[in-house]
């Protein structure tokens, strides 16, 4: 048995091909080109020579990059200079009518050039495109803030439920790329996606908010909750316009952001102070407890075109008045003050302080204070010097006195208002006399 084995194994070793017994080595490899065969290919076809030229025109551009850079740059700042020495210390308000006809006026500004390379610059250019959300963006305000956003070269989007925002204030942005229009209340959340948001979504007049108190409390409270969430969620900057009203009938004139205010809190106009006062509170406490970055911005009596008509502010009021030919209507005695601020200084107040490093509340207004009937007066000698006044009894909870202290303002954003009541009425009245007496808007309150 032993044999039978040994003889089996023996004839299998022999059956194995030599080959396969042998261990594998590599296949040789190559010997590599010549120094001579690699120095050929460079010669033929003058490959060379193409080489050596486009090694001169690269290191000819990169030499003279540097020369070009500095000839343009002192045309383009001696061009700037030039259009500057033109222009004069002016700045043009430019707004739209109706008709989606833009309309420009040149008022004096200093303070909207940067110096950079050592030419002044518009402030605009060179930064970063941002998308921002504009709640009540077709309002009043928020349409002109909408306007200076989409000048600049922002995305915006409008969120608004048209309660008191028009289309026709923003129809001029339709069709524009970077402009968006959503029909929304911001009682209901909305999810998107933003850099900063602006929140001006409230019926800011006593006859819109008194005409549903709570819907206005709700706005002011669950509006503000579900936009200072969607800061939250997407890490946006918020910045909310709350209202000179929080100081209500103050005891103190004029009114700084560290005065608490002397607010009736179950008075007809509360819905609208308290409701603001509730917003700023949950605003910080968002800040404070959540880390999100907030602006707070307290605004003073603005006037302007794109205005309500009849919305039962003083100077909306006086001018339709007189336009119709009716009396103006001034309640009480008619000694109470205010003060009224051009839109488009509201506006530059709004960004200046979205893009500033400070939390607030922020003073916005102009110091400048009249009483109702030297406003009258300034109407009268706009429109027409023949208007008449009448007299009926004040409204509950009307504040005395107003005017703000923007020595804050001043200081910490480098803003205070530019326009004059005698150089900012005459605009808002050209606005408001195409819309009455082209179009009869408001027709049914004559």
């Amino acid at each position: 048995m032993k044999q039978l084995q040994r003889q089996s194994g023996t004839r299998r070793d022999e059956d194995i091909p030599i080959s396969q017994t042998s261990l594998y080595s590599p296949k040789a490899l190559k010997h590599p080109k010549s120094l001579s065969r690699s120095i050929s290919y460079l010669l033929k076809e003058q490959r060379l020579l193409f080489i050596l030229v486009g090694i001169l025109i690269g290191s000819t551009f990169f030499i003279l990059q540097p020369s070009l850079y500095h000839l343009s740059s002192g045309t383009h700042n001696h061009l700037i200079a030039r259009s500057n020495s033109f222009a004069g210390n002016r700045e043009s308000i430019t707004y739209y009518d109706h008709n989606g006809v833009m309309e420009t006026n040149s008022v004096e500004n200093k303070n909207n050039y940067k110096y950079h390379n050592g030419g002044r610059v518009p402030v605009g250019i060179g930064r970063k495109r941002k998308r921002i959300v504009v709640t009540g963006g077709a309002g009043f305000v928020g349409s002109h803030l909408v306007d200076k956003l989409i000048a600049r070269g922002d995305d915006v989007i409008v969120i608004d439920n048209f309660f008191t925002g028009r289309k026709e204030n923003v129809v001029h942005l339709f069709g524009n790329p970077r402009f968006e229009l959503i029909r929304h209340d911001v009682v209901e959340p909305i999810l998107l996606e933003v850099d900063q948001i602006y929140h001006l979504a409230c019926p800011a007049s006593p006859v819109h908010y008194k005409y549903n108190p709570v819907k206005n409390i709700k706005t002011n409270v669950m509006g503000t909750l579900n936009m200072l969430g969607l800061a939250k969620r997407i890490g946006a900057r918020f910045l909310l316009t709350s209202t000179s009203e929080v100081y209500g009938d103050p005891l103190e004139h004029p009114q700084k952001e560290t005065y608490w205010g002397h607010v009736n809190p179950i008075g007809v106009r509360s819905c609208y102070d308290e409701g603001k006062r509730t917003a700023e509170t949950l605003t910080m406490d968002y800040h404070r407890g959540a880390g999100i970055e907030v602006r707070i911005a307290r605004i003073f009596n603005t006037y302007g075109p794109r205005m309500c008509l009849d919305d039962g502010r003083v100077v909306s009021n006086f001018v339709s008045q007189v336009i119709r030919k009716q009396p103006m209507t001034v309640y009480g005695d008619g000694k109470q003050t205010r003060s009224f601020q051009y839109v488009s200084d509201l506006v530059d107040g709004l960004v200046a302080l979205m893009e500033n490093e400070h939390v607030g509340p922020f003073n916005l207004g102009n110091p400048g204070e009249f009483t109702m009937l030297e406003l009258a007066e300034v109407v009268k000698e706009t429109i027409d010097p023949g208007a008449k006044i009448e007299f009926k009894p004040n409204t509950a909870d009307d504040p005395h006195k107003r005017k703000p202290d923007i020595s804050k303002a001043k200081e910490l954003l480098n803003w205070e208002p530019k326009i004059s009541l005698h150089k900012g009425l005459p605009l808002m009245v050209t606005d408001f006399q195409n819309r009455i007496l082209n179009e009869d808007e408001g027709k049914g309150n004559k």
